[in-house]
């Protein structure tokens, strides 16, 4: 049974990547969908290719979450899905980590990913489902990935303690932490094909199951937790990383 069909949803960074997948995921279920983005061009590329609505709005600025609060509230009224999936990342180590470094990924991934949920809370159904993307990084101790990985794993415990606080509405809250996935995010680096092939390997050398994960894979995680299967599910933090971890 199919009951994603005539639910309102919003994903947060869902122009591109694992929220693209996810927003799509969504749609082909029947859900109403609005996606969000940064940059004006791709996210109306995006809305035009998968026949949903796009909001053009930054994370990482409160006032542009408080429009979005404002603006989908009027048209759309109460959400039933909620994807907080936005985020950046810089990898440097400790001791050449930036001010601006650390400000710009803090700002997005945790400041604005609290924000996001804070201010839509009152306009949650009761009984939706909000689902964070977090990072198998916030549990692994990585390299030059401190402020990503500590922002995630900030990230974890606000799901809890908003897992508890929502309890009582039987809003559901959860983390979906992805591994290595294949995104277009390597190529926003600037790396030409053949470094991005040996990071790929180098990736897969680490993963039992000799594989990168796809978009795809996290996108219908998210919709399950977003689902009446998953009514009985909150609090959690679901690793999809084909056993890095392990």
């Amino acid at each position: 049974m199919n009951t994603i069909k005539g639910k309102i949803a919003l994903v947060t960074g869902g122009n591109s990547g694992i929220g693209y997948a996810t927003a799509k995921e969504l749609a082909a279920k029947g859900a109403t969908v609005i996606i969000t983005g940064r940059r004006k061009d791709a996210v109306e590329k995006a809305a035009a290719e998968l026949d949903v609505s796009g909001r053009v709005a930054d994370q990482g600025k409160l006032q542009d979450t408080e429009a979005l609060v404002n603006d989908v509230s009027k048209q759309f009224g109460k959400i039933d899905i909620l994807f907080i999936n936005a985020g950046i990342g810089a990898f440097t180590s400790i001791e050449q980590t930036t001010e601006e470094q650390y400000d710009s990924v803090m700002n997005v991934n945790l400041k604005g990913a609290y924000f996001m949920l804070s201010k839509f809370i009152p306009y949650l159904n009761d009984g939706a489902s909000v689902v964070f993307l977090s990072s198998n990084s916030a549990s692994m101790s990585i390299p030059n990935s401190s402020i990503y990985a500590s922002s995630k794993l900030a990230l974890n415990s606000i799901m809890k303690i908003a897992a508890l606080e929502l309890a009582p509405r039987k809003i559901r809250v959860n983390s979906v932490s992805p591994g290595p996935t294949k995104t277009e995010i390597m190529n926003k680096f600037g790396l030409d094909q053949t470094v991005i092939d040996q990071l790929h390997d180098g990736m897969i050398g680490q993963i039992p199951l000799a594989k990168m994960g796809t978009a795809e894979d996290v996108a219908k995680l998210v919709v399950y937790l977003s689902d009446e299967a998953a009514t009985f599910i909150t609090g959690s933090e679901f690793v999809i990383d084909g056993g890095m971890m392990l």
